[in-house]
């Protein structure tokens, strides 16, 4: 059951009678009929032949009613209604176009702060790695220094055994 309830949210989905629509829209049925005769709106049949509105189509029946209502011919105010759709999906391409741009330039921002974190980790390794080698530097004289006062000591026990 809440599958078929699911198709009411459906804007494509036939779910009202030329009778309700009618009532929906405060029209005769004659002018729901006359768009279908026209090829203005294409309402879904039955297996018995009745008409049945999406609300996608009510809506656009609602503005034709409008722009008809304004002195339009029919011509014109399904031009205008083409138009003011073909307005709403070009709106909506450039606002998910905007949020695709907003999302790009924060994942760049992301992007240039890690690799910032990155370097600047990297600039202290090397700093540390640079200090290291210096204190290995400085440990191996140290080192260098201590082998050549043994060596100097044990060559003078070699020459001098009886000194102590």
């Amino acid at each position: 059951m809440t599958n078929q309830l699911s198709r009411l949210d459906d804007e494509d989905y036939p779910s009202v009678s030329m009778g309700q629509a009618a009532e929906l829209l405060g029209v005769q049925p004659a002018f729901l009929r006359s768009l279908d005769t026209a090829g203005v709106l294409h309402p879904h049949r039955t297996g018995g032949g009745h008409r049945r509105y999406s609300r996608r189509q009510l809506t656009l029946a609602g503005r034709l009613r409008e722009l008809l209502d304004d002195g339009h011919t029919l011509a014109s105010a399904q031009t205008i209604a083409d138009l003011e759709d073909r307005l709403v999906v070009s709106d909506r391409a450039r606002a998910r176009a905007d949020d695709a741009r907003r999302e790009a330039e924060s994942a760049r921002r992301e992007a240039d702060d890690a690799r910032d974190r990155a370097t600047e980790a990297l600039d202290t390794a090397r700093s540390n790695l640079r200090d290291r080698a210096d204190e290995l530097a400085r440990a191996q004289a140290q080192l260098d220094d201590a082998r050549g006062e043994i060596e100097d000591l044990t060559s003078r026990l070699k020459a001098d055994p009886g000194t102590p």
